[in-house]
């Protein structure tokens, strides 16, 4: 993976380490050609929760994941891949095809539109904020920029209602 090392950022924070592992597993699964099943059941063994031998983050270890929640974003992800990957070029230039974009960028999309196409849960805004930090944690350059620009358009298009409601009083 490329970047900064993403996990110590993470410590405490077990919803934002279950996104950090969706994003590992989509990117593995991707670039490996391994079913998302496989590689859930190898993360939920040998990458999530605590391990007697190294409790911190080492060998690409999220002690502090959400596994229900790991498992729940990649099915989700994986199984909307196709209609996720059209949404997600329709919030890219034309000239910048989803196919162009660095692969840990591509995952981490895919994760979050695959999150924010299950409606309210949670707010559109708290899948942009989570995927931010964990894009800076990844990311030195422009990227977490670029992302940001992404996920705003993605949660415009796939909860507009939460873009659309009336201001509070």
């Amino acid at each position: 993976m490329s970047g900064r090392e993403s996990g110590k950022a993470q410590a405490g924070r077990p919803r934002t380490g279950a996104r950090v592992a969706a994003v590992q597993a989509l990117f593995q699964s991707e670039q490996a050609g391994e079913n998302p099943e496989s590689v859930i059941a190898e993360f939920v063994r040998h990458r999530l929760g605590p391990n007697a031998a190294d409790e911190g983050f080492g060998e690409g270890r999220i002690p502090d994941a959400d596994a229900k929640l790991f498992a729940r974003i990649v099915r989700t992800t994986a199984a909307k891949i196709e209609s996720l990957d059209e949404t997600i070029g329709r919030a890219l230039a034309k000239d910048w095809p989803l196919e162009k974009l660095d692969p840990v960028l591509r995952a981490l999309l895919r994760a979050a539109a695959g999150e924010l196409a299950t409606p309210n849960d949670p707010p559109a805004r708290v899948v942009i904020n989570e995927y931010l930090d964990i894009a800076n944690g990844f990311f030195v350059g422009d990227e977490p920029r670029f992302a940001n620009g992404v996920l705003d358009a993605l949660a415009r298009s796939l909860r507009a209602d939460e873009f659309t409601a009336a201001p509070r009083a």
